[in-house]
C-alpha cells in the first residue's frame, strides 16, 4: 500500500484555502481598537441551493463552502490536495482501492457525530440519486449505482474513523474529485429531518452555522463556536448579499455598506487601484466563457452552422470593449494552464466572408432568426452578460443572423439552459479541480446530458477519448486523449470558446491574507481586518 499521510499541523497552516482576516488591539499605547466581527461580501447573483451536491453554480458554492466541508481539499492558491475531514489516506498498488482516516471529535452543527457512518450515509444518498438530483456525482462517477458505467463498487464504514471506497476502474482524479465542493458531507440526520427542504437548511462541520436566508438579498451565517480548528474562525458573522448590478455593487463597496464584491467591471480596476482604502484582488485564469449552442435545436445541428457562427465572433474587439488585464481569447474548450491543452489548434479566424460562406453551404444564404440567452449575473467568466450578448447580437447581425436577447432570474437561466431549451446561451465553468476532466467530460460527455451537458452534445468518439482518458493514471497518455478530444470539438464545436478571464475582486485595504484561489472557492475561516 502507497500511503499519503499529512499532519493536522500542515491542515492549519498550508492547506486550507481560506480567506484570512484578523482582528487587532493597538498594544504599544494600551488602548483598544475598535474591531470588526462581519463581513459583508457582495456578488451579483444568489445561491440557487445551499446544498451543493445539487447544484453546478459558484454562487450556491461559495456559500456552501462556509458551512460544509469536503474529504480533501485544495492547497492555498493551488489545485495540490491536502486533508480536510480525512487526515491521511492510503491507496492500492492497482489503484482501486483508497482508505481514508477521518478527522476524529468533529460534530455537525446538529451535534451529532462526523463519523464513517456519515460519510457513507452521503455517498449512498448521491449514488441512489438521479442527474436531476445530484448532477455532479454523476459526472464525476460517471452515473449512478443502477448504472453500468458507475465507478465505485462499495464504499464502507471499516470503523467510526475509517471509510473504504473500492472503484471499478481506477480514477486518477479521485483525491482531487473528493475536494470539490459538490460532495460535502452533510448531516444525515438533519437531511432525515428537513428531507426536501433541506436545500433551505444545509447542515455540516464548517466554520460557520447558517441562520437566515432571505432569497435574492442576503444569506446570513454565524460563527460555529465548536468549530473543530482551535482559534477558527475569527469573525462573528458572514453575510453574502445578492447586488445584481456592478454598478450598485461597487458603489456599496465606495460607500463602506459591504467588505468585498466580485464582479468587477474592467473599467474600475484602476479607480480600485487609485483608493488607498481599497485593494484589487485577481485570481488566476482556470476558466472559460463560452457561447453555449443547443444541437437539438435546428439550425443548430449542423456543424457548418457552427463553424459560420465561430468565424462571426471578434474576440479580441469583444475583450477590449467589456473584459480586464489578463483576459485573453479562448480557442479551446479547456484554459492553457490545464494540462493536456492543445496549443496546436489554430483559433477560428474572425471573417464574417467565411461565414457567410458556411451558412450558404448549409442552406442558409439569408440567414435565420435565433434566441441569445444572456446571463443575468456578474460571473467570474462573463463579468458583464448583458453587454456581452449585445455584442454577439451585433456580430450576428452581420453575417444576416437575427437574435433576439433573452434573460431569466438567475436560477430559472440555469435550469433552461441544462434543459436544452435555448437557442444559443452564455455560459462558463471555473475549474474545479484543475484537472481537462472537470471541463471536457463534465461539460461534454454525451452522459452527462440533462446534467451538466447543456449542449445536448452527444459524440461518440469523443466520449470514448474521455472514457479511456478517465481510467488513464499516465499523465501523458491523458495529455494526448484530451489533446485529440480538443481537435474534434473544434472541428465539431457545441460551444464557441470566447474568454479565458483572470477574474477580479476588490476589498476593503484592510482585508488581510486573502486568497484568490483559482477555483474561485470562497472560504471564511480565518479572515481578519487589520486594525
Amino acid at each position: 500500500m502507497k500511503k499519503r499521510s499529512l499532519t493536522l499541523i500542515l491542515s492549519i497552516f498550508f492547506f486550507f484555502p481560506f480567506f484570512l482576516i484578523a482582528c487587532s488591539n493597538d498594544e504599544s499605547s494600551g488602548e483598544s481598537t475598535p474591531t470588526q466581527d462581519t463581513l459583508i461580501f457582495a456578488r451579483g447573483g444568489d445561491s440557487v441551493s445551499l446544498d451543493p451536491s445539487e447544484v453546478t453554480d459558484g454562487e450556491s458554492e461559495n456559500v456552501a463552502q462556509s458551512i460544509l466541508e469536503t474529504l480533501t481539499t485544495f492547497s492555498e492558491g493551488e489545485t495540490t490536495i491536502g486533508p480536510m475531514l480525512a487526515t491521511e489516506w492510503e491507496e492500492a498498488e492497482d489503484g482501486l482501492t483508497y482508505t481514508f482516516t477521518l478527522r476524529e471529535g468533529v460534530k455537525f452543527h446538529d451535534g451529532t457525530d462526523f463519523n464513517a457512518e456519515a460519510v457513507v450515509f452521503n455517498f449512498e444518498r448521491w449514488m441512489n440519486g438521479n442527474a436531476e438530483n445530484f448532477p455532479m456525482y454523476g459526472s464525476v462517477f460517471g452515473g449512478y449505482k443502477a448504472d453500468e458505467a458507475h465507478n465505485i463498487e462499495s464504499i464502507s464504514a471499516v470503523d467510526g474513523a475509517t471509510v473504504e471506497f473500492k472503484l471499478k476502474e481506477p480514477q486518477p482524479t479521485l483525491l482531487k474529485d473528493l475536494a470539490l465542493t459538490p460532495l460535502s458531507i452533510s448531516s444525515p440526520a438533519a437531511i432525515e429531518d428537513s428531507r426536501d427542504e433541506y436545500r433551505s437548511n444545509p447542515v455540516g462541520t464548517g466554520p460557520f452555522i447558517f441562520k437566515e436566508w432571505q432569497r435574492n438579498e442576503r444569506i446570513v451565517l454565524e460563527k460555529n463556536e465548536d468549530y473543530w480548528l482551535d482559534g477558527y474562525p475569527k469573525l462573528e458573522q458572514v453575510i453574502f448579499r445578492t447586488i445584481p448590478d456592478n454598478s450598485s455593487r461597487l458603489n456599496a463597496l465606495l460607500s463602506g455598506e459591504v467588505d468585498l464584491i466580485a464582479g468587477l467591471e474592467s473599467e474600475n480596476h484602476a479607480q480600485i487601484e487609485e483608493n488607498p482604502e481599497l485593494i484589487l484582488f485577481s485570481r488566476p485564469p482556470l476558466n472559460l466563457g463560452y457561447l453555449g449552442m443547443t444541437l437539438t435545436h435546428e439550425p443548430f445541428d449542423d456543424p457548418l452552422v457552427r463553424q459560420a457562427l465561430s468565424h462571426a465572433v471578434n474576440k479580441e474587439a469583444m475583450i477590449d470593449a467589456f473584459f480586464g488585464e489578463g483576459t485573453i481569447a479562448a480557442k479551446n474548450p479547456i484554459p492553457p494552464a490545464v494540462e493536456g491543452y492543445n496549443d496546436n489548434i489554430e483559433p477560428y479566424p474572425y471573417d464574417p466572408e467565411k461565414a457567410k460562406a458556411l451558412l450558404a453551404e448549409a442552406g442558409l444564404p439569408d440567414g435565420f432568426k435565433m434566441e441569445l440567452y444572456a446571463m443575468p449575473v456578474s460571473r467570474p467568466y462573463m463579468p458583464d452578460g448583458a453587454k456581452v450578448a449585445e455584442y454577439l447580437q451585433s456580430n450576428f447581425a452581420d453575417i444576416g443572423i437575427e437574435a433576439e436577447i433573452v434573460t431569466f432570474e438567475w436560477a430559472t437561466y440555469i435550469e433552461k439552459a441544462l434543459n436544452g431549451e435555448a437557442d444559443a446561451f452564455l455560459l462558463g465553468w471555473t475549474g474545479m479541480n484543475g484537472d481537462a476532466d472537470n471541463f471536457l467530460y463534465t461539460l461534454w460527455h454525451g452522459d452527462n446530458i440533462g446534467s451538466t451537458n447543456s449542449t445536448q452534445y452527444d459524440n461518440p468518439e469523443l466520449d470514448a477519448l474521455l472514457d479511456q482518458a478517465r481510467t488513464t493514471t499516465d499523465q501523458e497518455e491523458r495529455n494526448e486523449l484530451y489533446e485529440q478530444a480538443q481537435v474534434i470539438m473544434h472541428e465539431n464545436p457545441p460551444v464557441i470558446p470566447l474568454v479565458h478571464t483572470s477574474p477580479s475582486l476588490a476589498g476593503k485595504e484592510n482585508i488581510i491574507g486573502f486568497d484568490p484561489h483559482p477555483t474561485g472557492r470562497v472560504m471564511t475561516t480565518k479572515i481578519e481586518f487589520e486594525q
